[in-house]
Parts: C-alpha cells; structure tokens; sequence
C-alpha cells in the first residue's frame, strides 16, 4: 500500500504540482476541500455549509469528491485541494514515506465505521456465522473501510481463504455497482445513503452496522500539509468554529430541518433515504462532538492497521495529530 501510494503521489507532483503551487487557490476565503466519497456519514459538514456556519467564519468551501483516500491524499498533496476529509490511515502512510512537509490530522468528524454491510438475500435475523463459505466484496486494501471490515470479519471467526473469500480488487467508488452488476460477491459495504438506496430498489439487504459491530475509531477527518496550517492558522481555527457549531447542531436539530440542509447536497436523493440515512448515523452515534481525536483512539487505529498488514512501524501520535487549534476553539 505504501509503495503504490508513494508513486502514485510521486506522479501526482510531478504533474500538478508546479501548477497547484503556482496557483494557489486565488481567493482568499476559499477553502477546497476533497473528501474520499459523498456519504450523509458526513452530514454535519454539510449542514454547516447549508445553515451558513462556514459563511459567518468569512470562509467558502469548495467541495470535491475524491472517490477514494489514495485520490483524496494526491489531492491534497499536489496542491489541488487544500483540506481533505478522508480516513486518517493516509496520514500516517505520507508520514512514514518520510515527507517532509507531511500531512497533520487537525479535526475529527466521526468516530466509527459508517458502512453498512449489504446482502443479496434477506437476513432478519442476521449473525456473522452466516457468511461463511461467502464472498465480500470489501475494498480497496489498505483503505480504512476494508481494514475495518475485516478485523470485524476476524473478531466474529472469518478469515479470508479459511472461510471467506475477501474481493480486494474493486475501486472504492465502484463497489455499488460491482454488486448490482452481478460481480462476484454476497455482501458488500455500504455508506449512506447508497445502501439504502440500493435496498430500496430491491438490489440487496442492509443486514448489519460495521461501525457498531468494530466500537469507536478515528474513521474520518480533516487534515492538510503542515505547510498549509502554519500559513493559515486563522483560517484552520474559523474552520473548526464552523465545525464545532455544526457538530452540535446536528445532536439537537429536527429531522425535517437537517433533510432541508442536506437536501441540496444530495439532490437525486429522497427525503425519504436522506430521513432512513442519518437515523442509521444517529443510531450508531457516528459523529464526534467536538473534533479533537484522542490518543487512546489513534492508538486503535493503529492496531487496526497492524491487524490488516498495512503498518510496518508506528507513526507518533504527536506528529500525525494536531489538536492545537481545536482545543484552542473549544476553550
């Protein structure tokens, strides 16, 4: 994983990366952000964006998808974006290649797994055992989200080439619809709100919660160059006041108004799946309430990847995590 990062953002620089330079972002309330995927998993940032949180801040945000936290990462690195909200197992990959001008953890927004698993058949009564002798498509190694899935996989007693076949080989974006395609797989893992989605077209059957079933983990975050942050300090602080206020907005706020805010993020989507996505969320208790990550948090986070194979040696916890500014907006 970390050799095919390294080229790949190798490659990235190479292209972009005298003009991102170059370029900046040209205004300078603009804040580009590329997430990995567009899930309601991350729905207090959009609605932080919809009621205006960011816009008091003096910041407007400039929303990119990534499709993926190898894509997000180039991204961020190349100078095509200038904060990224992916799992923070990217950082610690740059971190231990020995960039330089490594990239830092500076918020966190949600606190466990948001992907559900998703079965050809109906379960009702669904337990682990049953997917032995099955194939999962699970995603891209080394990914936060197929990391997760499978040390739940390995906690429940299934092993990949023991009793389960584990499909590595499907693009993160292109996981929906490998299975709705017929590929290879009787499970799958989901955000919301495609997995509903798929449901209720009658394509599969949400069976159970990754994030319940694998306990709280730093699995998604705000994060940028070190570069950045010591050149925008004013801007990482509004950033996170936004943050805050959204985080506690979505703990309080009716239903119909947080699926009037998110509605304009997710236009092809019924109120209806907005509505059955974000009770999953708030059922799970996904999101954070406030965006500083722990030590004992990143610590699991790390054993995880150890778990997966995807961690030779441990980064510091002190040099991938800034919490600076967070606590500072907190107090």
């Amino acid at each position: 994983m970390k050799r095919f990062l390294c080229v790949l953002l190798v490659l990235s620089l190479l292209l972009f990366g005298a003009i991102g330079c170059r370029q900046g972002n040209g205004k300078d309330n603009v804040i580009r952000v590329n997430e990995v995927t567009h899930s309601i998993f991350y729905a207090p940032f959009y609605v932080g964006i919809s009621m205006g949180f960011f816009e008091d801040e003096g910041l407007t945000v400039e929303l990119t998808n990534g499709g993926g936290a190898d894509k997000s990462m180039t991204a961020l690195l190349s100078g095509g974006a200038d904060i990224g909200l992916m799992g923070p197992e990217a950082a610690i990959y740059v971190y231990l290649e020995g960039r330089e001008n490594y990239v830092e953890v500076f918020g966190q927004l949600t606190k466990r797994d948001g992907s559900f698993l998703v079965s050809r058949r109906a379960e009702p009564d669904f337990d682990y055992s049953s997917m032995q002798g099955s194939t999962f498509i699970i995603g891209r190694k080394g990914g936060m989200p197929a990391m997760m899935a499978e040390y739940v996989l390995n906690q429940k007693g299934l092993f990949d080439g023991e009793n389960i076949t584990l499909n590595f080989d499907v693009p993160f974006n292109m996981m929906a619809g490998a299975f709705i395609g017929g590929q290879s797989g009787d499970y799958v893992t989901l955000f919301e709100p495609t997995a509903s989605e798929l449901e209720r077209q009658g394509n599969g059957h949400i069976v159970a919660s990754i994030g319940a079933s694998g306990g709280e983990v730093p699995f998604t975050a705000f994060m940028a160059t070190r570069s950045y942050i010591s050149d925008n300090s004013d801007k990482i602080e509004s950033f996170l006041r936004a943050l805050v206020r959204s985080l506690t907005f979505v703990k309080t706020a009716e239903m119909s108004v947080l699926i009037e805010a998110l509605r304009p993020h997710f236009p092809d989507t019924s109120d209806t799946s907005i509505s059955d996505s974000l009770s999953s969320y708030i059922q799970i208790d996904a999101w954070m309430s406030d965006p500083v990550m722990t030590e004992e948090s990143f610590d699991r986070l790390q054993t995880i990847m150890e778990h997966a194979g995807e961690l030779s040696e441990r980064a510091p916890y002190n040099k991938i995590v800034n919490n600076s500014y967070a606590k500072k907006v907190i107090a």
